[in-house]
């Protein structure tokens, strides 16, 4: 009976850090893929633009996200998805990194 226990417990425990690391690689992929998007976007966008590097991967997240919802609705393939995502996560830095801007020359 204790032995049954154990052999429980220890899949249990497998089951469990299987799911931490696949979420785990999951929210990484995410956050390398915001960058790219993001990093495309400001490549995109003629100047400088006032974000840093979190901003950059953020817009580029809700950017990505944005893009997949959107191709999603237009059944569109995944080129166009990715162009959706870098025209969205462009659009985003574009106003909020141009509030910041405004909102930080004003005295």
């Amino acid at each position: 009976m204790v032995l049954l226990i154990i052999v429980v417990a220890v899949l249990l425990l497998l089951l469990l850090g299987g799911f931490v690391l696949g979420l785990t690689l999951k929210l990484l992929g995410i956050v390398l893929t915001g960058l790219i998007i993001g990093a495309l976007a400001r490549l995109v966008l003629p100047g400088r633009q006032a974000v840093g590097w979190l901003g950059t991967v953020l817009y580029g997240i809700a950017g990505s996200l944005i893009g997949a919802i959107t191709a999603d609705i237009l059944d569109a393939g995944g080129l166009v998805q990715f162009l959706l995502a870098v025209v969205a996560s462009a659009v985003l830095i574009a106003v909020f990194a141009g509030r910041g801007a405004e909102s930080a020359t004003v005295p």
